[in-house]
């Protein structure tokens, strides 16, 4: 039995990988210092898989996002990057004017850069997988190169559809045709063979293609592309292992079937992948990798249970088994070890990426009868079972629910007319999705009241001088309605989880969402509840400094859940009900306090979808049910959410059943392609905020560049119907940008509200 891990977090124990690429954008350090900082970073890395795993994975230390390396060593760099310039090009490319769109990846938190495949003439480019081999090879360590997988690649691509006569204008698309689909893996296959062959040159004895798109629902026609793929792949003689999580695989005999010598399987997300290896077989000539332990969620495993798992399998499986985690580890903390204020009894019951790495060996271990590892595995579960973070009071508030909870007083046209006559807005109302600018002053100053270095009188004053800059800049600009800036919270869900009870949040926790952006998932261990207002003196106070509206800010209940660590001892249903409860609470406080514009974010409303469109219903019967719930607000009071970089069309429905009045989403970096989803739900009648500013690239945009957008959303929309701001909030961009970006966005809407 082998240990296998992938995906371990590139970020670094002190936030290495965070520190080099920044220090490097800001032109702190060279390139030449930036690239040894990394390669300092993957030497570190290897040698904490060597501490526990019998293979050592490579290519996985991306400078910003795996997709984006994969389109580079296949070729694909849109014409309008020009030709490849090293580092240059591969950060316009990330975050540069007109930089790839950026998606979740798959129903995780993390985002990737969506490749464009603008021709079918793949060719070996930059051949990374190559490069990192050698270089741990130079260094002393034999690995295993992870690539993602050539289907994998294309299922999540766009191929470009049309330039716009009318406008500077490319669109782009998902490959739905299985004509274009079959023609591009064809011509894709021989050049992720040349790869492979130049690996095998060098030594390696195998490669591991993550193939998570496996998972999705697939079409006859896309395993007539796998199969394409993978029978000229498998010519090259280099030993393969598939690796699919986050689900089970679509169709269980087709993937067992392929021709490759190694197949891993998540048998943490549900339980179809081990009820099909127990009852339909496993194939003799070759190895299963068991996703044994839960690589998206941070408790410590029952290391009895799984061992309980491999005995089972291991008597269907005549071949090797490996042990490995369900998914890349990147979704977790580097290491639990540094964090000392938890709740008491919680750190005990934690596991994150390090950890996760020791519980594999322990599995191992306990399989193989070691008496030290059966003993811990005992003492482990003695304190797994045990009761934590009960609440009755949440209980019999959950229990007392009924479906009235779940509807507004108002259907949305009553609605709509009350909250006209209140707020007297005009045509193409200007707003801003909630943050502004975390400055290193602002940080600086919560670093220090956290450390207790000052008074928290001090600390509100401070954050009260912030807003009154803010409210000033914003009737400066002339935006419509304003928020307070956002400059007390640390992150959208970490500040909530401050506030409420059952869930704790961390020191040291970090993970990486994309590029160098971080944040710490809180961890929802018990019944969850409101300690007191959360929002509530920041919003009042922000109101009392204008006439115009001010947006009470809150994070919904759906984007709590999914972007936080949660329990798992009762539903997740049941969860976001007792968040949504608690975020109820505020909404009618905020009410009581005036306030007439309440935006409740739900960005990752679409990220939480299950794979598979079987177990949509049920996803979407709690989900909606929850926004619902804390947003059963007076029918005068204007309900808006935001959600950002997501495919919409397929869930438009579900968007629409959340009986909001006002949504907001990412148009920018799709050029207003996103629109098009709203323009096929037949009947859509809720306001939209267009995203005409693409707030993950420091470039400002000009007026022209945000109107193209609007026009694009007035082909398909009523105009009455449209809101104009940035797609997303502004705290990780610098004042020097968001003022002229602003005056821009607002000229522009002022100049179109002229021209209509």
């Amino acid at each position: 039995m082998k240990v296998i891990a992938f995906g371990y977090p590139k970020l670094g124990e002190k936030r290495e990988f965070k520190r080099l690429l920044e220090g490097f954008w800001k032109g702190e350090i060279s390139e030449e210092e930036f690239l040894r900082g990394m390669q300092d970073l993957n030497l570190s890395r290897a040698k904490t898989y060597s501490e526990f795993c019998d293979l050592i994975p490579s290519n996985e230390l991306s400078y910003y996002d795996f997709m984006l390396d994969t389109a580079l060593m296949v070729g694909m760099v849109p014409q309008r990057f020009g030709k490849y310039e090293g580092l240059k090009t591969y950060f316009e490319m990330a975050r540069g004017k007109n930089a790839l769109e950026m998606t979740k990846w798959f129903n995780t938190n993390y985002h990737y850069l969506v490749p464009e495949i603008e021709s079918s003439e793949f060719k070996v480019l930059i051949n990374k997988p190559l490069e990192e081999f050698k270089f741990f090879k130079e260094n002393g360590f034999t690995t295993v190169p992870h690539i993602v997988g050539p289907f994998t690649f294309l299922r999540l691509s766009k191929a470009l559809r049309k330039v716009s006569s009318e406008l500077p204008l490319y669109e782009v698309e998902r490959i739905e045709s299985p004509d274009q689909f079959l023609n591009l893996s064809q011509k894709l296959a021989p050049v992720y063979a040349e790869v492979l062959r130049s690996l095998k040159e060098e030594g390696a004895k195998r490669v591991h293609l993550e193939e998570p798109a496996f998972v999705l629902d697939m079409e006859d026609w896309h395993w007539e592309a796998v199969s394409i793929l993978y029978k000229e792949l498998s010519k090259v003689g280099i030993d393969i292992a598939l690796f699919t999580y986050y689900d089970s695989v679509s169709d269980y005999e087709k993937f067992v079937d392929l021709p490759v010598k190694g197949l891993h399987m998540d048998l943490v997300s549900n339980t179809d992948n081990l009820r099909n290896i127990l009852e339909k077989g496993f194939p003799k000539d070759k190895e299963l990798i068991a996703g044994l332990i839960n690589g998206r969620q941070p408790w410590k495993a029952d290391i009895l249970e799984k061992v309980k798992v491999v005995e089972d399998i291991s008597r269907v499986v005549d071949g090797d088994i490996s042990v490995a985690p369900s998914c890349p580890l990147y979704h977790l903390p580097v290491t639990v070890e540094p964090e000392d204020e938890l709740p008491e009894g919680l750190k005990e019951r934690l596991s994150f990426a390090k950890e996760k790495l020791r519980e594999l060996r322990l599995i191992k271990d306990a399989f193989e009868g070691k008496s030290e590892a059966l003993e811990e595995a005992k003492r482990r579960r003695e304190i797994l079972r045990e009761t934590f973070g009960e609440n009755q009071e949440v209980r019999r508030r959950i229990a007392s629910l009924k479906e009235e909870d779940f509807r507004r007083d108002l259907p949305y046209e009553e609605r709509v007319k009350l909250q006209k006559d209140r707020l007297n807005l005009p045509l193409f109302p200007t707003t801003t999705i909630g943050s502004f600018p975390q400055t290193p002053e602002v940080r600086k100053m919560r670093t220090a009241y956290r450390n207790g270095k000052i008074s928290e009188e001090e600390y509100k004053n401070f954050i009260k001088e912030k807003i009154r800059e803010v409210i000033a800049f914003q009737e400066e600009v002339g935006l419509d309605v304003f928020v307070h800036g956002e400059f007390e919270r640390t992150d959208m869900v970490e500040f909530f989880a401050f506030k409420m009870d059952g869930i704790a949040t961390t020191k040291h926790g970090w993970v990486l969402s994309y590029g160098s952006r971080v944040y710490r998932p809180p961890i929802i261990y018990g019944d969850v509840s409101r300690k007191g207002p959360m929002t509530l003196e920041e919003i009042t106070y922000a109101q009392s400094l204008t006439d115009k509206p001010v947006k009470g800010m809150l994070t919904g209940p759906v984007t709590i859940l999914n972007w936080s660590y949660y329990r798992e001892d009762i539903p997740k249903r049941e969860i976001a009900y007792q968040i949504a409860l608690a975020l109820l609470d505020e909404v009618r406080d905020l009410e009581k306090a005036g306030i007439k514009v309440i935006q409740i974010d739900e960005p990752a409303f679409r990220e939480g979808t299950p794979l598979k469109r079987k177990d949509w219903a049920e996803y979407f019967d709690w989900a909606v049910k929850a926004f619902r719930l804390c947003s059963k607000a007076d029918p005068k009071t204007q309900i808006h959410t935001h959600m950002c970089y997501s495919e919409f069309n397929d869930i438009i429905e579900y968007i629409y059943q959340m009986d909001f009045d006002v949504i907001s989403i990412e148009a920018s970096r799709s050029k207003g392609e996103i629109i098009s989803a709203f323009e096929r739900f037949k009947g859509w009648d809720r306001q939209i905020g267009i995203g005409v500013y693409d707030i993950h690239s420091p470039a400002v945009p000009t007026k022209e560049e945000m109107k193209i957008v609007m026009e694009r959303a007035m082909k398909v929309l009523p105009k009455e119907l449209l809101w104009v701001n940035p797609d997303c909030g502004l705290k990780t961009r610098r004042w020097e940008e968001v003022r002229p970006a602003l005056k821009n966005m607002v000229e522009m809407a002022r100049e179109l509200r002229e021209e209509v």
